[in-house]
């Protein structure tokens, strides 16, 4: 009897080692390879399944959990208006806590809530996906951003190739694009300005039809936009880079079916009914997931870059193109060359693409004018 219960005795007091020598609430825990497990928490300002950013960010998260290199509790807050009150008591919930290595946020609609959050626990680290309303205002806060210039550019080769190549349906030999952009402003400039440099790089000569619907939710003006596109210029590739008021040009596509519809940060091939995803070519990408996977790395490398705004470009994975769908199917081989060729240049460093973004902003209104149709 006495045998036993030193036994049990052995093993009560080996179990209690075991769990004492666990990760507690706030500190890093070591996945086995020498890295930290960070504590993440990912709080989605709205719900999981969008086929868009809160998916992308979902996905580099889970892969990082996967690997066992943080811990992850994904909180889903919902994205009505009457759920808003709720985003800010649960970012300060979770802030409180103090049990996260990691909170993530993103979008544009979360960075007045961060700001009162971040300022009041200033020990906690915070990143927030494509948003840079207060980059630096908080030394706890990275601003993830992408090279929106870059993209462009690739968009560029790709519409500034296929819009003279009549073998492709719904395909005219007029070599005129369309750009319908939300509001005019830096970022949405970046995008175009490398849409022109791209399509430049691939026909000198090209024209730019360039619209603004100045706000990202009229559809109506984009659609308007883009079917006078089509009837006045022949143009027959559209770039929608204006939220969902881009949306409307792909369905002015869809009415005239007399040109090509080219989506915005996420996969709208995945996103649209299955007819408006049948006029669309392919899909600039933001990826969020990937960023997210940099940030990690970054840290277990020993690299911090709080306070500050990082931007992703092709080169570290922050943006993309969808290549399979319609792309894969209806893009002609050689197209598909050039556009690979304007990808590698870009992450090689033999291209590099102008800004509408910091000191050496290019002047959009001449570069606007020089391919005006």
């Amino acid at each position: 009897m006495n045998s036993l219960f030193k036994k049990l005795f052995v093993l009560l007091l080996a179990l209690t080692l075991v769990a004492c020598s666990g990760t507690t609430d706030g500190d890093n825990g070591d996945n086995g390879n020498g890295d930290d497990v960070y504590n993440v928490a990912y709080l989605v300002n709205g719900n999981l399944g969008d086929k868009s950013f809160f998916d992308s960010a979902n996905e580099g998260l889970e892969q990082l959990k996967n690997d066992g290199r943080i811990t992850l509790r994904t909180i889903e807050m919902g994205g009505t208006d009457s759920d808003k009150p709720k985003w800010l008591s649960m970012l300060y919930e979770v802030s409180e806590s103090e049990e996260y290595d990691v909170i993530v946020v993103g979008t544009f609609q979360m960075p007045d809530f961060l700001k009162e959050v971040a300022t009041e626990y200033p020990d906690q680290k915070y990143i927030i996906f494509d948003d840079i309303t207060y980059v630096g205002d908080n030394s706890n806060v990275l601003n993830l951003m992408y090279k929106q210039n870059e993209l462009g550019y690739v968009v560029g080769a790709l519409a500034g190739s296929v819009t003279t190549e009549t073998s492709i349906a719904n395909i005219n030999e007029d070599a005129v694009i369309g750009f319908v952009g939300g509001v005019d402003s830096p970022v949405i400039n970046d995008f175009l300005i490398g849409y022109i440099e791209g399509a430049k790089s691939v026909n000198s000569d090209i024209k730019v039809d360039i619209r603004y619907t100045n706000d990202y939710v009229d559809t109506a003006k984009a659609k308007e936009f883009g079917l006078s596109m089509m009837n006045d210029l022949k143009v027959d590739v559209i770039w929608g880079v204006a939220g969902n008021a881009g949306n409307g040009a792909a369905e002015a596509i869809l009415e005239n079916n007399e040109a090509w519809f080219i989506g915005v940060d996420s996969d709208q091939e995945q996103t649209f009914s299955a007819d408006l995803a049948a006029i669309t070519l392919t899909s600039g990408l933001k990826n969020i997931g990937n960023s997210l996977v940099w940030v990690f790395d970054e840290l277990d490398a020993g690299k911090e870059y709080w306070g500050t705004e990082i931007a992703l470009g092709l080169a570290d994975g922050g943006v993309g193109l969808v290549t399979d769908k319609n792309f894969d199917s209806v893009v002609t081989d050689d197209i598909k060359a050039i556009v690979q060729t304007a990808i590698d240049g870009v992450k090689g460093g033999s291209i590099e693409v102008p800004s509408a973004i910091g000191p050496n902003a290019v002047d959009i209104p001449a570069a606007r004018d020089a391919v005006r149709p």
